[in-house]
């Protein structure tokens, strides 16, 4: 399948026209208007420094349904214990950073670059995304952050510095969607550790025909400051 030169005209060609990797387009940019639109059409930027933007849609997708969450014995213990405080929207930027700063750390790589914390933090700043933060004894401890349009949210990424402190922000995340009626949580590609808490991929037709029923909703912009407290 042929790659979509991209021009500055605010336009994607239809995602089932990706490569068998999933990848769609090359190049445009991290506009406001532009990765709005792309996650709406069911497409997300994804490349590492010194590439051009490459946009992708995969198929199958890896969604994760709210009321499938599957929580671990011992992570119940763990939040039982009340060691964690959750808060939501607090340090947006601190999350995006550390999730890109923890990758290189561990020489894993990451498509977290400069311009990408940019446009996301923008997109943070107009009412879009949205980042959970897990702190203990008053540090941040781990966090994730993603892109929420109708009633869907588009995980990005997620760090953790202290063991479990990711999961209990996802599972944080969770709740909170599952109080909002979210419908789903898109996960993009498939991964063992998200599949744990269950997590599955469907075929791309049906991700983007849900997506589409999800966004008849409206969205809820703005910063996301519903719950504070500890996670048990």
């Amino acid at each position: 399948m042929p790659v979509y030169q991209l021009s500055e005209e605010l336009i994607f060609p239809p995602p089932n026209l990706a490569s068998k990797e999933g990848l769609l387009a090359i190049g445009g940019d991290l506009s406001l208007s532009r990765l709005l639109l792309a996650y709406s059409r069911g497409i997300f930027p994804w490349y590492s420094g010194g590439e051009p933007i490459l946009w992708w849609s995969p198929d199958p997708r890896f969604v994760l349904y709210p009321p499938e969450l599957r929580v671990a014995r011992s992570l119940h213990k763990v939040m039982k214990k009340g060691s964690f405080r959750v808060t939501l929207d607090r340090d947006f930027k601190t999350v995006i950073t550390e999730c890109a700063r923890v990758r290189r750390e561990k020489d894993e790589g990451t498509w977290i670059v400069n311009d990408m914390i940019g446009a996301y933090c923008q997109l943070h700043e107009s009412g879009f995304a949205h980042s959970v933060e897990t702190w203990q004894d008053g540090q941040l401890a781990g966090g994730l952050y993603g892109v929420s349009l109708g009633k869907i949210f588009f995980g990005e990424s997620m760090f953790t510095r202290i063991s479990n402190a990711s999961k209990v922000a996802l599972v944080a995340l969770v709740q909170h969607l599952i109080g909002l009626n979210f419908t789903m949580i898109d996960c993009q590609v498939v991964t063992a550790h998200l599949g744990h808490f269950g997590a599955r991929p469907i075929p791309r037709k049906r991700f983007l025909q849900e997506l589409n029923d999800a966004l008849q909703a409206p969205t809820l912009k703005g910063r996301w400051r519903f719950f504070d407290r500890t996670v048990r």
